[in-house]
């Protein structure tokens, strides 16, 4: 039976066995799917040993996405520029082939609730690596405008100087940012200490669609903090989790799993529902 793995540290919490479990069984897939979580300064040993022990693909989450991206034989064009592989096909001719499906997860996720990226403004919280794995798929939407705002401003600034070719893209300080937005992405790590990016209430109106790549049994603190300020539509990042594992089961067996019953297994296994 052919052999799949999320390595992380920590990984013991991953939903990723339950999703691709649902997936395979969907599609007809024989496979097992497994948790791998090796020591920080062993995944590039762990990663070897899995592929020659007859592993077909893995997928890789924090802290190990930029590791692996030195690790792979070949690159798609998409975790190129994401500078970070999340998934890792081993192909028929024997070569380690690195992706990144989490932008691609994101714009599908965001298209399933009705959100239109075409000609819309959009303004993208952080200049980690989430951010950067969102802006080419999200540029090639054909926005009217793409904005980075970062804590450190020169984060953003060279951000967007870097993804520039593919559409307009800009960075502005938090205190700089006018509105009005259409969506608004937070792809900082806050939600998951409790806490909020310094972003002004007045960019907030009904109309707007926020977004937030973290997720929870219950709102994260930046979704509570725009419903409290008049947003009316506001999505958190589980449904992304599931559009970018149905990306690389795809790139796997080359066949496209539906998620929307496997998204609702999912809340109904956290509880959220």
């Amino acid at each position: 039976m052919d052999r799949y793995l999320v390595f992380g540290h920590p990984v013991r919490h991953s939903k990723s066995p339950f999703i691709h479990t649902l997936f395979a069984r969907q599609t007809q897939q024989e496979l097992e799917y497994g948790l791998a979580e090796p020591a920080v300064d062993e995944f590039a040993h762990a990663l070897r040993t899995f592929f020659d022990q007859g592993g077909k693909g893995c997928n890789v989450t924090v802290p190990f996405k930029e590791q692996a991206f030195t690790l792979v034989d070949r690159l798609s064009t998409r975790a190129k520029r994401a500078g970070a592989v999340n998934t890792i096909k081993l192909t028929d001719d024997g070569v380690l082939l690195g992706d990144n499906t989490d932008g691609a997860g994101l714009v599908a996720d965001l298209k399933s609730h009705g959100v239109t990226l075409a000609d819309s403004r959009i303004l993208l919280l952080g200049a980690g690596g989430a951010a950067r794995g969102a802006l080419a798929p999200l540029l090639a939407e054909l926005p009217s405008e793409l904005v980075i705002a970062n804590r450190t401003h020169t984060k953003a600034q060279q951000l967007a100087a870097e993804f520039h070719d593919l559409g307009p893209v800009t960075a502005q300080a938090y205190e700089q940012l006018a509105g009005p937005f259409d969506l608004v992405i937070n792809s900082t790590s806050a939600s998951l200490q409790g806490e909020l990016p310094p972003l002004t209430p007045a960019l907030i109106h009904t109309d707007i669609a926020i977004y937030d790549m973290m997720y929870g049994a219950s709102d994260t603190a930046f979704i509570s903090w725009a419903k409290q300020h008049g947003a009316r539509q506001t999505m958190d990042g589980l449904g992304m989790l599931v559009e970018q594992a149905a990306e690389a089961f795809t790139v796997w067996r080359g066949i496209r799993p539906g998620t929307k019953q496997v998204l609702r297994e999912l809340k109904r296994n956290l509880g959220v529902i």
